[in-house]
């Protein structure tokens, strides 16, 4: 049992020893966790400099038979102040950095940093428990068991370092493969995978979709709506940014100056996660930007990185395809620069996997086909309201999974929304069995369907009251929904 105490005692000595080295090698890191944990300002400085004292000194006193006990009692006290503070921010949506171990390993609170601190802080109680009398072999005892303990100390610095280098190497190759995951990301090859829902090759919302309803606290801690931006009629850039983002961060001072120098042209807005101390201090007080809980508004519109850029046109529709990373969203910014931002029809394609040349802009052809009842269906159908045209099949057992959220879509479809026109091919009878309340045309071998944009089924364009295509074709049921501004059906 005395040679389990020292271990742990060992083992918390290293423990708030490497946490203090690394606090006093990043000091000012340390002030900053110290002031997202609601430390007064004022108090911060100090507290940020006695912490690693306090947690070196307590780490020494363990290293002592004779003084075990009470660095134990100090220890755990202080690790219960910690596990308090990050419940605390944890119950307020908060993850400040908890900057652990300083300089050497931090991470934002959570569940991972909270467990390793009740770990922690289960090992001090441990010796607390066991009474001042009894806390396993002391270092100054006989020489034999001052060489026991040096070696064991030895082993327990050489494994700890061991594992610091290992987790840095592993840190190393994930930022590899995330970096490895962000050029397949803006070089894909044009393959289209073959999954329900899946998008165009570069994961993107179809250029004209709707940009996604939402409501978000701002840095200043006011809700801000999409509507709130909808009813100025102007443009918005929107850039998902982290306040955890190095190539973010360095692209922050070229944001502010786009804002001032295109404000006449285009809003622009910061979308971003984490809280809102962390990106006050990361953009400069800027109480501009939008706090996400976690990436909802990022995964809706697939800004599947920081930085991302997405241009939004003053019709509240998507029309350029993500910017991923700072080169890309420098380019996006020239050419809003350049551009005449309320010209009909303006959108900006990558070709980053979109080698199918976009239709937006392009009127419907000539053409006379038969809906099921015989009734002609011509260009001159589309004019006078917005439809929705999708390409379906029978055959396509996507397209099958989709109809009755289609059937309930199309029946209960406010006045404003579009008409819906299904074109298809095959048996006139199963088409019939649908039941589906708009007109279907049968379109053999999908001859003008291919003209008008079909990239496979499901997939769908909107057109305007124009007769005019204004987006990009939606592959997959979630891209189809997108077009008009919905969310699939659960």
């Amino acid at each position: 049992m005395d040679v389990i105490l020292l271990l742990i005692r060992l083992s918390l000595f290293g423990i708030f020893a490497l946490a203090g080295v690394g606090k006093l090698l990043d000091r000012a890191g340390s002030e900053k966790a110290v002031k997202e944990f609601g430390v007064p300002e004022d108090l911060a400085q100090p507290v940020a400099y006695a912490l690693p004292i306090v947690e070196i000194t307590i780490g020494l006193f363990l290293l002592f038979a004779s003084t075990s006990w009470l660095a134990a009692t100090a220890g755990l006290l202080l690790l219960l102040v910690f596990i308090g503070g990050m419940i605390y921010q944890m119950a307020q949506g908060n993850a400040p950095d908890c900057h652990c171990f300083g300089q050497i390993y931090s991470e934002p609170v959570g569940k991972t940093s909270l467990i390793r601190n009740i770990g922690f802080a289960i090992l001090s109680l441990l010796l607390v428990a066991q009474g001042r009398a009894n806390q396993g072999l002391d270092l100054t005892g006989s020489p034999n068991d001052m060489l026991q303990a040096v070696l064991i100390l030895g082993i327990l610095v050489l494994l700890a370092v061991a594992v610091f280098y290992l987790k840095k190497i592993l840190d190393q190759q994930l930022q590899i493969a995330k970096r490895i995951e962000v050029l397949e990301l803006v070089s894909r090859d044009g393959s289209v995978a073959e999954r329900e829902g899946a998008g165009n090759p570069a994961e993107s919302l179809p250029l004209g979709s709707l940009f996604p309803d939402f409501e978000l606290a701002d840095t200043a801690g006011k809700r801000v709506r999409w509507a709130d931006y909808r009813k100025r009629k102007r443009p918005v850039l929107f850039v998902f940014v982290s306040p955890d983002c190095g190539p973010c961060n360095a692209l922050y001072p070229e944001i502010k100056e786009w804002r001032l120098e295109l404000m006449d042209k285009v809003v622009i807005v910061l979308v971003s996660t984490g809280s809102i101390s962390a990106n006050i201090d990361k953009f400069a007080q800027d109480t501009g930007v939008l706090l996400q809980e976690k990436r909802e508004l990022a995964e809706q519109v697939r800004a599947r990185w920081t930085p991302t850029a997405i241009y939004v046109n003053a019709d509240g529709r998507i029309a350029s395809h993500p910017a991923a990373g700072d080169t890309a969203i420098r380019e996006l910014v020239e050419k809003l620069r350049a551009e005449d931002l309320t010209k009909e029809h303006l959108y900006f394609a990558n070709s980053n996997g979109h080698e199918t040349p976009v239709k937006i802009g392009e009127k419907l052809p000539e053409f006379s086909i038969p809906d099921l009842n015989g009734e002609p269906v011509t260009r001159e159908t589309f004019t006078g309201k917005d439809s929705l045209v999708l390409f379906f099949s029978m055959t396509c057992p996507h397209c099958v999974k989709m109809i009755n959220e289609i059937k309930e879509w199309n029946i209960n479809k406010g006045t404003h929304e579009p008409n819906l026109v299904v074109f298809s091919e095959g048996d006139p009878e199963e088409h019939k069995a649908l039941d589906l309340e708009a007109p279907i045309l049968l379109d053999d071998g999908y001859k003008l369907s291919g003209e008008i944009g079909m990239m496979g089924t499901p997939s769908g364009i909107l057109v305007n009251s124009k007769g005019e295509i204004v987006t990009e074709t939606g592959v997959g049921a979630s891209n189809i929904w997108a077009l008009i501004g919905k969310k699939r059906p659960s």
